[in-house]
């Protein structure tokens, strides 16, 4: 979603200049090694989502073992059989400039041995893991505390390191915030608390719990899960008996997710970078787990730096928490006013202009025109 945001606004802002291209990477050339090894990666998100200890473990490896064997083992050791052809992939496409929001592509690029292009890399963590690690030529992050540990490593400095706002997806700044409208447009009462709950795509970990308590209450609420890929978890919510106070709106993708969150009161659910879009809306969150260390991270930004969050794993105390704050809607306050105070962090508008700066000074006949 950050790599959509900038490639929309960069190609906005200086598409005139240079020819912009969005390269679906692993599955354009229908190479079924690239295709195989990001489904592989796709499962391995899932399985950490599944079992966190799995996913603390692997970021705890990434940390002891450094950003070279770190990168070592996840492109060469975990997938041989796609290494030689994603450098191969990359060297058919012949970019000049690549820019990235995951570690893979970059590493693709930096192992070009002719013609080696200008690589930046965009972290949309809360801080760097060690696959991000890996050299590139221009490093964009945008949490403070990250940016700035960031900076303490011998490889950054504020050359080849820069903190730009996060990037949200453009479509948000389109979005009417008024939740009285909103509520309408969804076709849901415009008076009950409302709660948005998700468990990044795949609808693992607590919802389903939190959910099942949360429809037999005999309080006016609305509540909204988001099911994702777990098509299983969603036709079970559309068996729920529900209290008749409660309004239920289950989802399994939801094309207006935007409109859910701006009409929330409250969202629920996994660490990750979809608190970024609630926070942006003025929407607190209730962080019920973190599948790894780069989750922990970011709640930990998102409940001590920004202030609009808090972590809660105990469903029974989740629940006593929302219902609370349903009580008394003032105890949100603090929250949502933390949240809207962050609202400038946000937008991919200052991002292209570094990166055109960046480009232009390795490229200063660009400059020129």
């Amino acid at each position: 979603m950050p790599l959509r945001s900038i490639e929309q606004t960069f190609r906005k802002k200086y598409g005139d200049r240079v020819e912009v291209v969005s390269s679906q990477f692993y599955t354009e050339s229908g190479d079924p090694h690239l295709i195989r090894f990001e489904k592989m990666m796709g499962r391995q998100v899932k399985m950490y989502n599944t079992i966190p200890a799995l996913g603390h473990f692997a970021t705890a490896a990434d940390a002891f073992f450094g950003a070279r064997l770190s990168t070592l083992g996840a492109m060469r050791l975990s997938a041989p059989y796609a290494h030689g052809h994603g450098i191969a992939h990359m060297a058919e496409l012949k970019p000049d400039v690549v820019v990235s929001t995951h570690w893979a592509s970059n590493y693709y690029a930096q192992k070009q041995k002719k013609n080696k292009p200008f690589t930046i890399m965009y972290c949309p963590d809360a801080q760097l893991n060690n696959l991000f690690e890996y050299p590139c030529d221009l490093l964009l992050m945008s949490m403070p505390y990250g940016y700035e540990k960031a900076l303490r490593k011998k490889q950054y400095s504020i050359q080849n390191c820069k903190m730009v706002p996060f990037w949200i997806r453009n479509e948000a700044f389109e979005v009417d915030t008024d939740k009285a409208a909103l509520r309408k447009k969804l076709g849901i009462p415009e008076n009950n608390f409302t709660i948005l709950l998700a468990e990044g795509g795949y609808g693992i970990g607590k919802m389903a719990k939190i959910t099942e308590q949360l429809v037999s209450l005999h309080l006016p609420l609305t509540v909204m899960p988001i099911c994702g890929t777990n098509q299983k978890l969603f036709e079970h919510f559309k068996t729920l008996k529900c209290a008749p106070e409660v309004a239920f709106r289950p989802y399994a993708f939801a094309d207006h997710i935007f409109d859910l969150e701006a009409a929330s009161d409250i969202f629920c659910g996994k660490s990750g970078n979809m608190i970024a879009e609630l926070t942006f809306f003025g929407c607190p969150s209730i962080v019920t787990h973190c599948a790894n260390h780069i989750e922990e991270n970011i709640a930990d930004h998102y409940i001590n730096t920004v202030g609009c969050a808090v972590k809660e794993t105990n469903v029974k105390k989740i629940i006593q928490m929302i219902l609370s704050c349903a009580e008394d809607r003032t105890k949100l306050e603090p929250f949502r006013k933390a949240a809207l105070d962050y609202h400038d962090h946000f937008g991919s508008d200052k991002g292209a202009d570094v990166i055109w700066e960046a480009i232009c000074q390795r490229f200063p006949e660009l400059a020129q025109h």
